[in-house]
């Protein structure tokens, strides 16, 4: 399905082939973050880009590279999704700053600060304690704001998100996260922090994964009933789509993505099921469908479905 103008989806974590490509031709979806690596260090993440780059190759037709705005609008007036390549957490940094322009110069242009524990760059959303952002933390976010690395804070703890928030030159990202008052979880975000963001000219892109939507049994119309009054609260410029689906991977890779190796006997795990109206990429006509449905103008709604995400590309990623 092709659209007058283009869509963008913030986040996607899957284990990728060609349908998922093809449900994304299917969606209309003309650009895409794709999650490259969470607890890989750097020489795993490597194989995670070499795979990548054959899947580009193998795929062509449906898919190209990006490594910013420019890209998802070649894409989508060719009929194909662009990939913008992201790591969920600093791992693959390790603990060298000089990794972050190293991962920029190989395409990766997102990079989430922690992933569900506190790393060396901060804290994450379940820590009982957020302690913050660290001093190496503060270092990779210079460097990723040097060379052009939009920061997400997506699992991010709320006091280490609103310190990045304050530290970065320019404005961040929460990728995949909804307003706190929707669903109350600690993986979605307070008003303070939203406010936060929004107000240093960052971008959320409200999430559909089931476990902060409320579930599966949330409607179509509940969900964009909320994306119109969070566009209300802070400025409809500053909302996005950052699905997070997660297809193709089976329950012992949930285990090992929620844990990486930090338990040595995690417990087990099962990946929720989906809300019948969004289960894949070729969903994102309902989503249009159902904002437009919640009120929103075909020009409101073409700037939360893409038009946010392609600004705020542009004044992070792309070069002035």
């Amino acid at each position: 399905m092709s659209t007058p103008f283009p869509v963008i989806d913030g986040i996607e974590i899957n284990n990728w082939d060609r349908t998922m490509l093809e449900q994304l031709r299917d969606g209309g979806v003309s650009g895409v973050h794709a999650t490259v690596a969470v607890w890989e260090d750097a020489r795993r993440t490597l194989d995670r880009l070499i795979r990548w780059q054959q899947l580009f190759r193998a795929n062509a037709d449906l898919v190209r590279p990006a490594t910013g705005a420019a890209d998802i609008r070649a894409a989508h007036e060719e009929g194909r999704t662009a990939v913008l390549l992201g790591f969920q957490n600093t791992a693959p940094l390790e603990d060298d700053p000089g990794l972050v322009e190293v991962f920029h110069r190989l395409g990766v242009r997102i990079v989430q600060l922690t992933y569900n524990v506190q790393n060396m760059a901060g804290g994450s959303c379940y820590d009982p304690e957020d302690g913050g952002l660290t001093a190496y933390g503060r270092v990779l976010l210079e460097e990723m704001n040097r060379v052009g690395i939009l920061v997400d804070c997506s699992h991010v703890g709320d006091r280490t998100t609103r310190e990045a928030i304050d530290a970065s030159a320019g404005p961040i990202a929460i990728t995949h996260a909804n307003p706190r008052w929707f669903c109350d979880s600690p993986r979605n975000k307070p008003d303070s922090v939203i406010e936060a963001l929004t107000q240093r000219g960052g971008v959320i892109g409200v999430t559909l994964y089931p476990h902060f939507i409320g579930g599966p049994q949330t409607e179509l119309a509940s969900f964009c009933a909320m994306v119109v009054k969070l566009a209300e609260q802070v400025g409809l410029q500053h909302v996005a789509v950052g699905s997070d689906l997660a297809c193709g991977w089976s329950d012992e890779d949930l285990v090992r993505l929620r844990h990486g190796k930090l338990k040595l006997d995690p417990p087990a795990a099962r990946w929720p099921e989906w809300q019948p109206w969004f289960r894949s990429a070729a969903d994102f006509p309902r989503l249009q469908e159902g904002l437009a449905a919640a009120g929103l103008s075909d020009a409101e709604t073409a700037a939360v479905l893409g038009g946010n995400w392609l600004q705020l590309y542009s004044d992070v990623l792309d070069p002035s």
